[in-house]
């Protein structure tokens, strides 16, 4: 029996899908647990370049088992999409798995998603507009829609009709749009539903039958630590669970069996999106950094907007690490940084006339400004390293610092976007 979570430290970019697709190579199962298609993966290697936004990271391995778990907000269409597209540029086709208790995003989820980001203008929290917070809504409130009721017609319709109730009234009072019929919906459904239908079982079985077995479990999460709603920036957050804890509900495995937990650290800060950004570079100095992260500059995998670029953040990466129950780290991109003659490392915050080290409450972590530690830089290209010992001294001395700072040992470090530009420690 042994799962291992990988997870994400930070915002999220921080490099998940290449550490998840190396440990894929290892393990029986690659399962989904939480979030849908709202952010991506990328993902380089014999086939191409990737971005996964909805499939797990074990498919270019094709022993490998992938899995939707029923915490994950399920676009058929975009889970389809994906897989052919996969199948198309040569990639063998993957085995899929998809919990029969999983939820669907529904059309109207996307919808309201726009319509109220538009409606709040500057106020917005910076949505992907991919339906995930109204889909979390209705999850919650008892008004979602399994993938087992898309086979059964009366439920099917009953379900659309009572969630369309009060939405037909906010759509045509708070958003001035028509009102929208189940049976709009319905032919649709069942069309997306015929195709879905050869990947869906009982996945509660197939855990159980795995963990039996003694089979490896790879368990890979979406966003990363601080977009958490309970834990992380709220309100500028996503809408579900990102940490490593909600893997065994998000995919239905018991909480002991979780013996690893992988936090990926990127070797500098970025993020996509809305909230506070205590270490947030600007001009030129941001255009350099991102113009040279990873294999095709710093944007967003889903959206494309640029991302928001930041030096190394050891108070909100140590955080992070915590509340994920990190028992080792990766860090990614240390490759980029080989440019610079001194690296801005952050190590406390000043914020409300006090100096800290403890990540604060969103209310305190707008008014702060990061402590810098520079760090001298190595000004070469690492790319081609695969032992830790033959690094430039600077860049290993970078490494180390960080892992002092964030106290996780470092056990992987990324030099390059391909799955082989990889060091093991």
């Amino acid at each position: 029996m042994s799962i291992t979570a990988v997870v994400g430290a930070n915002w999220g970019d921080e490099g998940k899908g290449k550490i998840t697709d190396v440990l894929a190579a290892q393990s029986r199962y690659v399962v989904r647990y939480q979030g849908g298609s709202n952010a991506g993966h990328t993902i380089i290697n014999q086939f191409g370049k990737f971005a996964l936004h909805l499939l797990p990271s074990g498919v270019f391995y094709p022993e490998v088992v992938n899995v939707i778990g029923p915490g994950v907000a399920l676009n058929v269409q975009d889970f389809l999409r994906e897989r052919e597209e996969l199948v198309s540029r040569g990639v063998p086709e993957p085995i899929l798995r998809v919990s029969n208790r999983a939820q669907i995003v529904l059309p109207y989820h996307k919808w309201f998603d726009e319509l109220e980001e538009e409606r709040l203008g500057e106020r917005k929290f910076g949505s992907t507009k991919s339906g995930i917070a109204p889909f979390y809504a209705d999850k919650y409130v008892k008004l979602g829609v399994q993938v087992a009721d898309l086979y059964n017609v009366p439920r099917l319709k009953a379900r659309l009709e009572s969630s369309l109730e009060a939405k037909s009234v906010l759509l045509q009072h708070l958003y001035g749009k028509p009102a929208i019929q189940a049976d709009e919906l319905i032919d649709g459904l069942l069309e997306d539903a015929e195709r879905l239908k050869p990947f869906v079982c009982d996945t509660s079985v197939l855990f159980q039958e795995a963990l039996a077995r003694g089979e490896r479990i790879l368990m890979e999460g979406q966003l990363g630590a601080l977009r958490d709603p309970d834990h992380g920036i709220y309100p500028y957050s996503t809408s579900s669970s990102t940490l490593s804890g909600f893997a065994p509900v998000g995919a239905g495995v018991p909480p002991y069996a979780i013996k690893k937990v992988v936090a990926v650290v990127k070797a500098y800060s970025s993020c996509v999106g809305a909230g506070p950004f205590v270490t947030e570079i600007s001009g030129e100095e941001a255009d350099e950094l991102r113009r040279r992260g990873g294999d095709a500059g710093e944007y967003g995998a889903t959206t494309g907007r640029s991302r928001r670029m930041g030096w190394f953040d050891a108070v909100a990466t140590r955080y992070g690490c915590i509340v994920q129950g990190a028992t080792e780290a990766a860090l990614t991109n240390l490759d980029v940084l080989g440019y610079l003659d001194e690296i801005p490392v952050c190590t406390a915050y000043r914020t409300d006339g006090e100096t800290t080290t403890h990540f604060p409450v969103t209310a305190r972590l707008e008014h702060a400004m990061p402590v810098l530690e520079k760090l001298p830089g190595w000004r070469s290209d690492i790319s081609g390293i695969r032992k830790f010992d033959e690094l430039p001294v600077n860049a290993q001395h970078y490494v180390l610092r960080i892992e002092k700072l964030i106290d996780v040992p470092i056990r992987w470090v990324s030099v390059g976007p391909k799955r082989e530009q990889i060091i093991e420690r």
